[in-house]
């Protein structure tokens, strides 16, 4: 088994991969023989040269074994590696990237009564020696100025109690450093950024209903909200009009409506009053449709406001949405596309509408009665509305359609059937009930009296031989 094992982060490469971590922090602080050490490990692991051996290790870099061994132990104490055993003696090269590669080496007599200021600011706890080893992290690992990690301590102090834990401070060191404020005159004029929000955000906070005092990422949040347009009054009435109790619901809020473009007040006021009652109409459309919503917004957004847009209003939507769902039609999709074709034929407005949506209806009765005179039960499809609407166009009543449909009984497919009779007729100029040909003897064997069946269905339609052209 070889000596040296790494972390599976680590790929085994043609080249070896130092990291930069490595030469800008490490390198200054290594013992130059060290460093000879750690990058052979690296090299002996990354390019898969597991056959080395403890000895032939020390022997390529002409030492000892008892030398090599206290080299390996110096690195450890940098966590730049760990001994995992001494008998036999075997490492694993650990990853600087991670949180375990800090160095533990930090040399804290650099930074002389630093402990005891620190101290005094948290003086509701003591502060331990791993505490004050994180702040070492911050000062030598992300570059911070001592007085300007002390500034950012001290504000959290104010802000949350001397009682505070570290990992906060830890948490907003960190978002400062992102951010490359790592200098007192940086620092400074973040902290007076917070410091000029911390008014507004107590008004906004008692709008809301918040009891606590803001706190940085409060502060992050308001100086987004200002800089994207946003006054003070503007939010102050968007927290109260959307109900915002939380700055993460507020900050939402505002990006609504920094999206639709509503930065004043009137207009916040007025984009809520439409929003809700787009909501409403959303919520009875669904209703009508039979399709459960658990979240509206993705409906209003999709279907509702581009409904609106076309210059349907609210009422007009629910008939229109409640004949879709009698006529299978019960879903928001579905209803889109029959919506669109109402908007293409200009039939938009609640009149034009309901007479339409009557004449659907008459004619879905119509191809019921159609359905009984040619023995089908099934129910009715969009093709089935095409054709009615095709054999009307070619010039047939309904008691010619009606003829067609009683000649069809015994075919297979009687709606198909139909249209090649109706076919035949207008190629042939019939068009009147008497004009129609009689019936061939066979067909009659087939069926029990046409006639008279026919007869009777003109009389259910109140259709008489007077007025059935």
């Amino acid at each position: 088994m070889p000596f040296i094992t790494v972390e599976d982060e680590l790929v085994k490469k043609s080249v070896t991969d130092v990291g930069n971590k490595f030469i800008t922090r490490y390198l200054p602080e290594l013992d130059a023989m060290a460093v000879k050490v750690y990058l052979f490990a690296l090299y002996i692991c990354q390019n898969g040269q597991n056959y080395y051996t403890f000895g032939d290790f020390a022997k390529k870099l002409n030492m000892d074994e008892e030398q090599l061994a206290k080299y390996f132990e110096y690195l450890d104490e940098f966590e730049l590696i760990a001994i995992t055993s001494y008998t036999p003696f075997e490492i694993k090269i650990l990853d600087i990237d991670n949180l375990s590669g800090k160095p533990k080496r930090l040399h804290p007599e650099k930074y002389e009564g630093l402990y005891e200021e620190i101290q005094a600011l948290i003086a509701g706890r003591m502060v331990s020696q791993n505490e004050f080893r994180d702040y070492l992290v911050l000062l030598e690992d992300y570059s911070f100025e001592r007085n300007a990690l002390v500034m950012i301590i001290s504000y959290c102090v104010n802000l949350k109690g001397d009682k505070i834990s570290p990992a906060y401070i830890k948490k907003v060191a960190t978002s400062f450093e992102q951010e490359g404020c790592t200098t007192v005159a940086k620092v400074e004029e973040k902290l007076s950024s917070y410091t000029n929000a911390t008014s507004a955000l107590i008004r906004l906070f008692a709008v809301m209903g918040i009891k606590r005092q803001p706190a940085v990422e409060d502060g992050e949040l308001y100086n987004k909200w200002t800089g994207l347009g946003f006054s003070d009054d503007a939010l102050l009435c968007a927290a109260k009009i959307f109900k915002a109790k939380s700055p993460e619901k507020l900050d939402r809020t505002v990006l609504e409506l920094y999206k639709n473009k509503k930065f004043d007040p009137v207009e916040i006021d007025d984009y809520r009053k439409s929003r809700d009652s787009l909501y409403n109409a959303t919520y009875r459309i669904a209703r009508c449709l039979g399709v459960y919503m658990e979240d509206p917004s993705p409906y209003v957004e999709n279907y509702t406001v581009k409904w609106y847009s076309y210059g349907f209003d609210a009422e007009t939507l629910e008939k229109i949405a409640t004949y879709c769902f009698l006529n299978g039609h019960n879903s928001f999709e579905k209803t889109d596309e029959f919506i669109s074709k109402l908007y293409e034929d200009g039939v938009v407005d609640d009149d034009s509408v309901a007479d339409l949506l009557e004449r659907l209806a008459e004619d879905d009765k119509f191809i019921r009665r159609i359905f009984s005179a040619c023995g089908l039960t099934r129910k009715i499809i969009p093709h089935d509305r095409q054709l009615l609407s095709l054999w009307r166009g070619w010039g047939f009543g309904d008691d010619m359609i009606l003829a067609a449909a009683q000649r069809a009984t015994s075919a297979g497919n009687p709606v198909a059937y139909m249209n090649n009779i109706l076919s035949s007729w207008k190629n042939s100029g019939i068009f009147t009930y008497d004009n129609i040909p009689p019936v061939c003897p066979s067909h009659k064997n087939k069926n029990r009296n046409l006639e008279e069946e026919w007869r009777e269905t003109l009389a259910s339609l109140n259709i008489t031989s007077e007025n059935k052209d």
